[in-house]
């Protein structure tokens, strides 16, 4: 063990080129195998504590007592960021603010916006060229996503595009070469206008009827209508990459999956029952949010390694659900897996996903709506990715269908 020590130097997993160059896998293979829970003493957000197995993950996310979200100690992400949604709160006031929002993804909204989703999936297929080279995230993916978040936000459809640049550029990585922007000050200002035009329709929503929008099940609550203007705003923030991240990088890595696993495409074409498990397969194979962090509020002993009071603690759901004692063939898609929805991509405690529901329904609908067509999807390459530790982000996927 003292000689794994001295070799494994400073392995920082937080590096986003990592994720740009998809070399992460044998990185946290190793710490899954040596250094389960791993002090990295040295990295461009301060030493921070890896947790990789499975197991230890769980622990992590389901003790808030013990590990806190609180923006008051950070908050969620690697870099300390001051943000007041309830992502970045603890219980009570995590509880409270959370019931206020369960409406958006209620089985009633979801019912209701099961044909809608259903019947724009058909028409973004049917609208694809034949045999001829396009760009599957751009094409299927963004365009999918872009309508389903306007429509979450009761927002002018035919300026959807706004809300994927807005949303971009809540999750810029400041050090990436194409970053759309280079500093805090600029994000800020670049999400000013987002913000003042979300507070717009949230006024505008308080006298009319409530309707099944996250804008309007928002104002017409009285514990977010009492909130502040910056609690308002981050709530914003947090339904926009909620809603568009998530579903959009999983349908540009289920196509690469299926690519990469053609029996598994076969597997389904003949049973597309599989299709829901097949989803959660997808979003674990996928694992479109990188990681969360946490923060010790008390000395606590995890994997025979003590963690001190204040310490950043990130808990990589990437490596999770690569972890072999829990997913046999770990690395391998496989639709019919039995515990696909076991994996940590939605998050395990009481901070889980509010929105897990919703995004599997879309990924559901979209290979159901391909099978309905059988289309023959060809794939030319693999996806290029995001600079990004936070979000594993397919930038482009180039396809083709032939006939």
């Amino acid at each position: 063990m003292e000689q794994a020590l001295e070799d494994i130097g400073v392995l920082d997993v937080s590096q986003p080129q990592i994720y740009r160059d998809d070399s992460w896998r044998p990185l946290f293979a190793r710490l899954r195998t040596e250094h389960p829970v791993y002090y990295c003493p040295e990295s461009r957000s301060g030493p921070y504590w890896s947790i990789s197995r499975y197991a230890d993950i769980v622990r992590v996310d389901t003790d808030p007592l013990s590990f806190s979200s609180s923006h008051l100690h950070g908050g969620v992400t690697i870099e300390d960021r001051v943000a007041v949604s309830f992502m970045q709160m603890d219980a009570p006031m995590h509880t409270e603010k959370r019931k206020n929002v369960t409406a958006v993804v209620a089985p009633k909204s979801l019912a209701q916006m099961e044909s809608m989703i259903r019947q724009r999936a058909g028409r973004v297929l049917d609208a694809l060229p034949r045999n001829e080279d396009f760009d599957w995230v751009q094409n299927v993916s963004i365009e999918l996503t872009s309508m389903m978040l306007a429509t979450l936000f009761a927002y002018p459809i035919e300026q959807r595009q706004k809300l994927v640049h807005w949303s971009n550029v809540l999750t810029a990585d400041l050090d990436d070469p194409e970053s759309p922007i280079r500093t805090e000050a600029e994000r800020q200002s670049g999400l000013q206008e987002f913000y003042l035009t979300m507070m717009e329709l949230w006024q505008q929503r308080q006298k009319e009827e409530q309707s099944y929008d996250i804008i309007s099940l928002l104002a017409h609550d009285e514990g977010v209508r009492s909130s502040s203007f910056d609690e308002i705003c981050a709530l914003f923030g947090l339904f926009l990459v909620g809603g568009n991240d998530t579903t959009r990088n999983s349908m540009s890595g289920g196509a690469w999956g299926f690519s990469e696993f053609p029996d598994q495409w076969r597997k389904l074409k003949a049973d597309p029952k599989l299709a829901g498990n097949a989803a959660a397969e997808i979003i674990r194979y996928q694992t479109p949010v990188i990681y969360q962090r946490r923060t010790a509020t008390r000395e606590v002993e995890l994997g025979s390694k003590t963690i001190a009071a204040g310490d950043k603690v990130v808990m990589w759901y990437i490596s999770g659900n690569r972890d072999e004692s829990v997913f046999e063939d770990a690395d391998t898609l496989r639709v019919d897996r039995p515990n696909a929805r076991q994996h940590t991509a939605f998050g395990m405690g009481p901070h889980r996903c509010l929105g897990a529901r919703l995004a599997e329904m879309q990924l559901r609908i979209l290979w159901e709506e391909v099978l309905a067509r059988n289309l023959d999807i060809e794939i030319l390459g693999p996806p290029t990715y995001a600079f990004s530790n936070l979000v594993r982000s397919p930038t482009s996927l180039r396809a083709r269908i032939r006939g």
